[in-house]
């Protein structure tokens, strides 16, 4: 069996998927992983070089599950005690397996993500945060501070561990599409007494795209972002994002949809297990929300 399970999720990502694969493949590493590649209802054929290619791994076709479902899908096929979720679209170094997974020698840590820069090797960033508005901003790096707190890691490489995985139900299962998939399972995991760190000794470098290679649309984010909200966050806070973001009226949609979904199950779920509420993490990080 596997250490490691890298997961990479992917649709309509051109050359950049085989690109992300050789050099995972090609870089050095003492760990033991497997590759499982989730094309999620491509139409570019950005994953048929995978066909007859001999690695240690397997290709999984699904029909447009969205981010958080793939990933879901890929993590349900794979056998490692650890899950690196990668984007399609990234560059990593050698040993940054090695590094990455040592983290989890603290049995508390329940993911880890490394450095991350864009492919001119500028913009260094190392975890995220949200601002006042509850908007993702990137953080900067702590020289030779080693494995840190912080309280979001981004999505583009995400290493989690499967225990931690299934205990927070994984990445939310009725969000759309794209958007807020990262932050959602990072703040789940703080609340459920698990720490998230950024691993300032590894560096990946990263494709920020200017738009999306497939149709997302501002009802999927805006949706997923209040199913998070009523999710995890009190009555309150849910009351200030809504007024944030220019009332319930500009939102009447997404707010509707979230609603009627099954949200509520989830929140009466999650609030009973949980060890931490919303109140304690945006303390915690001293976040302006």
């Amino acid at each position: 069996m596997p250490d490691v399970s890298i997961i990479i999720p992917c649709k309509n990502e051109g050359s950049l998927v085989e690109m992300t694969v050789n050099s995972i493949l090609g870089a050095k590493s003492a760990v033991d992983y497997e590759l499982l590649v989730v094309d999620d209802g491509s139409e570019d054929g950005c994953c048929d070089f995978l066909q007859g290619k001999d690695f240690p791994g397997q290709l999984y076709r699904t029909d447009g599950l969205g981010a958080s479902r793939a990933r879901n899908h890929g993590a349900a096929q794979a056998c490692g005690q650890i899950f690196v979720f990668c984007d399609g679209h990234i560059v990593v170094e050698d040993c940054w397996l090695d590094r990455l997974t040592a983290c989890f020698a603290d049995k508390n840590v329940g993911a880890v993500s490394p450095a991350v820069a864009a492919f001119d090797g500028k913009g260094v960033g190392c975890g995220q945060t949200w601002n006042e508005r509850l908007e993702v901003r990137w953080l900067p790096c702590k020289a030779r501070e080693g494995a840190y707190a912080v309280p979001l890691l981004p999505g583009g490489c995400m290493a989690v561990a499967r225990e931690a995985f299934y205990d927070v139900g994984g990445f939310d299962a009725g969000f759309l599409t794209w958007g807020h998939e990262d932050e959602e399972i990072s703040l789940k995991l703080w609340l459920f007494g698990y720490k998230a760190f950024v691993c300032g000794d590894v560096l990946i470098k990263h494709y920020f795209r200017r738009r999306h290679p497939y149709s997302v649309t501002p009802f999927h984010t805006h949706y997923n972002l209040l199913r998070m909200a009523f999710s995890h966050f009190s009555q309150e806070r849910i009351a200030k994002l809504l007024d944030v973001r220019g009332g319930p009226g500009v939102l009447s949609r997404e707010l509707v949809a979230v609603i009627f979904s099954d949200v509520w199950k989830q929140r009466q779920d999650y609030f009973s297990r949980r060890e931490r509420d919303d109140d304690w993490f945006f303390a915690r990080f001293a976040i302006p929300f």
